[in-house]
């Protein structure tokens, strides 16, 4: 006699079993819809980085509470989704999932950009609400889906691994799909409003379709009563239209930046380049040599007094932007050999748009990480680096490391200047790093920077000066003087080493630029 338990599964009578038990979905249509939903999730968290950066930067924060707020999503949408399988039948809760998901990620779009110029800045609660609204209702929803789709599935307790782990498996490779999809080939190639609308509307035809394909395979009732099918397109049809007249900081989006370009009403041929939102260049059309903002004044008295007037240089710079100062070196200093480093390869068509930079035999743009770029550039071969790269408001941790300093060091001639900006918040713990990692290569460093940056309480711009062979202070001092528009200062010698103090000196191993920028109450 067989006397072993009887599986759970098979216990009750037949015609009980079949009336409570969900039929399975068709093996491809549940492969399906686990690789969208969990791929969308992934395109919705890559594509709100561009959502949020025009108002609160690409900063380590925000790259970390997006992908935060991102799995926090996935955490509640799998268990709100797994609650409820297990207390109803969850073929007709899938449709709803995916139209009310597509519905999410139309209203996204709109309301990011009209709470985005409410929350502007890099408060940790702005930051958080942000990313919040841009990711998790739709996320949520999304990754309710595929508990769903593992409940129908499991109809024989003995191949349940098997089911879970093949459904796992291809919400894997659907999340990896879209991440390298998303970030090679879409944010390339369409700006964030297309990318947005478009997961809305494919998410929401999915979801329509399959309600349709339900309903005639199982005669069950099309997801929704008319009231609230009526509702839901009236909510995505608000949606889109709220996207289409939501504010827009970008003119170009391009793969690094929202990028827009507009007019100094004071000065009609003044131009202001915003990148995401921040004011990052300034270009005269008329006159070349006119530099609005003061580290551009800074950097342009360092050239100055780097040769006597008029002699051309070998100038290598590490970001383009605008490119204010090579337009002012082309012509304060003709002859002088101006390559640029500018990884965004669309913002230099934009500047060669918009703000007719003359790239020519002079003045030579080239695209790429300007970290290899010089790694690859010849010992000994400029007689000026302008160290003038940024994400947003931060210098790329790449490139203010020991590492990088010593390749500066390498390309620059005896002699010759490196000169880097930097943007840092009280209490300056990162100018104070980059200071100690950049005389950590240079054997003369200075640093340039408004009378009382040192003592207010925000952000300031600050230029390091640095060569193996001493410094002309006297001279830069003289020249700022001249040409600055404020009151400025050169700190050099033991004022410089009392500032810097025990700095810590930034290497590949071990440079957390952006929690030295965290201000500290």
């Amino acid at each position: 006699m067989d006397t072993s338990p009887p599986n759970v599964a098979d216990t009750g009578p037949l015609s009980d079993r079949q009336a409570t038990r969900p039929r399975p979905l068709p093996s491809a249509l549940a492969a399906v819809l686990v690789f969208l939903s969990s791929g969308a999730v992934l395109v919705l968290e890559t594509a709100s980085l561009r959502l949020v950066g025009p108002y609160i930067g690409v900063t380590l924060q925000v790259t970390s509470s997006v992908i935060g707020v991102a799995l926090a999503a996935i955490a509640y949408g799998a268990w709100l989704g797994g609650w409820i399988a297990d207390r109803r039948d969850p073929r007709p809760l899938l449709a709803p999932a995916l139209v009310l998901a597509g519905i999410a990620t139309a209203v996204t779009l709109p309301l990011v950009r009209y709470a985005g110029e409410v929350l502007r800045g890099g408060a940790t609660a702005g930051i958080l609400l942000l990313t919040a609204l841009a990711v998790f209702l739709p996320a949520a929803l999304l990754s309710a889906v595929t508990p769903m789709v593992v409940k129908l599935q499991l109809g024989d307790l003995r191949r349940t691994g098997q089911v879970v782990g093949r459904l796992s498996s291809i919400g894997t490779l659907g999340g990896i799909t879209a991440t390298l999809g998303t970030g090679f080939v879409l944010v390339a190639a369409l700006p964030s409003t297309a990318i947005m609308v478009g997961l809305a509307v494919l998410l929401g035809l999915t979801g329509l379709a399959l309600g349709v394909y339900l309903h005639r395979q199982n005669r069950t009732e099309v997801p929704g009563r008319p009231r609230v099918r009526a509702a839901a397109a009236v909510l995505g049809l608000v949606g889109a239209g709220l996207s289409a007249v939501a504010p827009n900081p970008c003119d170009v989006e391009t793969a690094y930046h929202c990028a827009r370009v507009v007019t100094d009403p004071d000065r009609p041929t003044g131009r202001l380049l915003l990148l995401n939102s921040a004011q990052h260049s300034y270009v005269d059309l008329a006159d070349p040599t006119h530099l609005e903002f003061a580290y551009t004044q800074w950097i342009g008295a360092v050239a100055d007094v780097l040769a006597p007037p008029g002699a051309r240089l070998d100038a290598l710079h590490l970001g383009g932007g605008g490119f204010t100062v090579p337009r002012y070196l082309t012509a304060t200093r003709p002859g002088t050999d101006n390559l640029v480093y500018e990884i965004d390869g669309e913002l230099v068509k934009l500047v060669q748009r918009e703000l007719a930079v003359p790239t020519g035999p002079q003045l030579r743009p080239v695209v790429g990480d300007a970290r290899m770029l010089v790694a690859a550039r010849p010992d000994d071969s400029a007689d000026l680096v302008v160290g003038d790269a940024f994400g947003h408001l931060v210098v790329p941790w790449h490139l203010a490391t020991r590492e990088m300093a010593a390749q500066v060091r390498r390309v620059v001639r005896p002699g010759g200047i490196y000169a880097q900006n930097v943007i840092d918040y009280p209490p300056l713990r990162f100018i104070r790093a980059e200071l100690a990692t950049v005389a950590a290569e240079f054997a003369h460093v200075a640093l340039v920077t408004g009378k009382d940056a040192l003592t207010e309480s925000q952000g300031a711009n600050f230029v390091i000066v640095a060569s193996d062979q001493p410094l002309p202070i006297a001279a830069l001092t003289d020249r700022l003087a001249a040409v600055t528009d404020e009151p400025t200062m050169v700190l050099s010698g033991a004022a410089l080493d009392e500032f810097v103090d025990d700095a810590l000196v930034l290497t590949d191993e071990y440079a957390p630029v952006d929690q030295l920028l965290a201000t500290t109450s």
